[in-house]
C-alpha cells in the first residue's frame, strides 16, 4: 500500500494498491488527443495499467507494521521478500487475462529494478542487500524468461505480432510508467505539498516522446503541458483509509476502514 504524507496534523492516509490502481484505470481513459496517440490495443493497454499492481492484494489484506514508523509498511519501504512476490504475482494475474497484459505487466516488475529499461535513472536493484539479491536475481531471470515466451506466443498471430515490435511495445510500456507515476504523484503526497513535477519519456507516437510538466494551480485544479488528456477540466478521484489508533492495533482492518475521497481535476497548461 501507499502511505500518504502528512499535512496539517491529518492522520496518515493508507492507499490500498487496488485504490492506486482505480485511479490509473481513470487516466488511462482519458488519455489521448489530437496530439498524443490514444493506447492500442486500447482495451488490453487499459486492463494491464489498471492491474498492474495486482500482486499487492494479498499483502494489502494482511500488512505488515513498519518498526520504525508504527505504520503499516510503505510502498517503497516493504521487505525485498514481499514484493519480490507480487512482482511476479502481478504478471501472473495479467498473463491469465491475455498474453500481451502478462508481457507489459512483467516489463513494469523487471523495469522498476532496471532503470524502467534506461527510463530513469533509479536503478532499484542496486539499493537491494547482498542477502536479498538471490531471491531478487532470481525472480528478474524468471520475468525475462516470461516475457520471451509471452513474445513467442504472441508472434505466432500477425495481428498481435505488430504489438511486440520494439518501439511499438515500448510506446505501450511507456504510458503504464507515465500513467503510474502521475498517479502515484498525487496518491503518496498530501494536496498540500505537491509541487511542480516533470514526468519525462510521455509518448506521443511510438516515434517520438515529450516531457509534461504538471503543476498546482487552485484548489484541486493542476496544469499540464503539453497536455495529454482528451478533455481539459475533467475530473478524477482515488480513495484511501485514514490510519487511526484502531486501525494501528488491527492493520487488516484498514481496506474495511472509513474511506476518504479526494477529488481533483486537471487543465490544459
Amino acid at each position: 500500500m501507499i502511505i500518504q504524507t502528512l499535512a496539517n496534523g491529518d492522520p496518515a492516509l493508507a492507499i490500498m494498491m487496488h485504490e492506486h490502481n482505480a485511479l490509473c484505470q481513470q487516466l488511462c481513459h482519458a488519455f489521448g488527443n489530437s496530439e498524443f496517440e490514444a493506447m492500442d490495443p486500447l482495451d488490453l493497454v487499459i486492463y494491464a495499467i489498471s492491474h498492474h499492481d495486482a500482486g499487492w492484494l494479498e499483502f494489502d489484506r494482511n500488512p505488515e507494521l513498519d518498526g520504525r514508523t508504527g505504520l503499516p509498511y510503505n510502498l517503497g519501504d516493504t521487505p525485498p521478500k514481499h514484493i519480490v512476490r507480487t512482482s511476479v504475482l502481478s504478471p501472473d494475474f495479467n498473463e491469465k487475462h491475455h498474453a500481451f497484459c502478462g508481457l507489459l505487466s512483467s516489463m513494469h516488475s523487471w523495469g522498476l529494478y532496471n532503470g524502467r529499461y534506461g527510463l530513469s535513472d533509479l536503478v532499484l536493484l542496486d539499493q537491494i542487500l547482498e542477502d536479498d539479491r538471490p531471491t531478487t536475481e532470481a525472480m528478474l531471470k524468471g520475468e525475462l524468461e516470461r516475457q520471451e515466451r509471452l513474445k513467442a506466443e504472441l508472434a505466432k498471430d500477425p495481428e498481435t505480432a505488430a504489438w511486440i515490435e520494439e518501439r511499438k511495445l515500448l510506446q505501450c510500456y511507456k504510458h503504464l510508467q507515465f500513467i503510474d507515476t502521475l498517479a502515484l504523484y498525487f496518491n503518496r503526497v498530501h494536496k498540500y505539498a505537491r509541487k511542480e513535477q516533470t514526468f519525462t519519456n510521455v509518448p506521443v507516437s511510438k516515434d517520438r516522446d515529450v516531457s509534461v510538466t504538471i503543476k498546482p494551480v487552485g484548489a484541486g485544479t493542476y496544469a499540464m503541458s503539453p497536455f495529454p488528456f482528451a478533455t481539459s477540466g475533467a475530473e478524477f478521484a482515488f480513495a484511501g483509509h485514514p490510519i487511526t489508533e484502531s486501525v494501528r492495533a488491527n492493520p487488516k482492518q484498514i481496506g474495511r476502514s472509513e474511506t476518504d475521497w479526494e477529488h481533483f481535476r486537471l487543465v490544459e497548461g
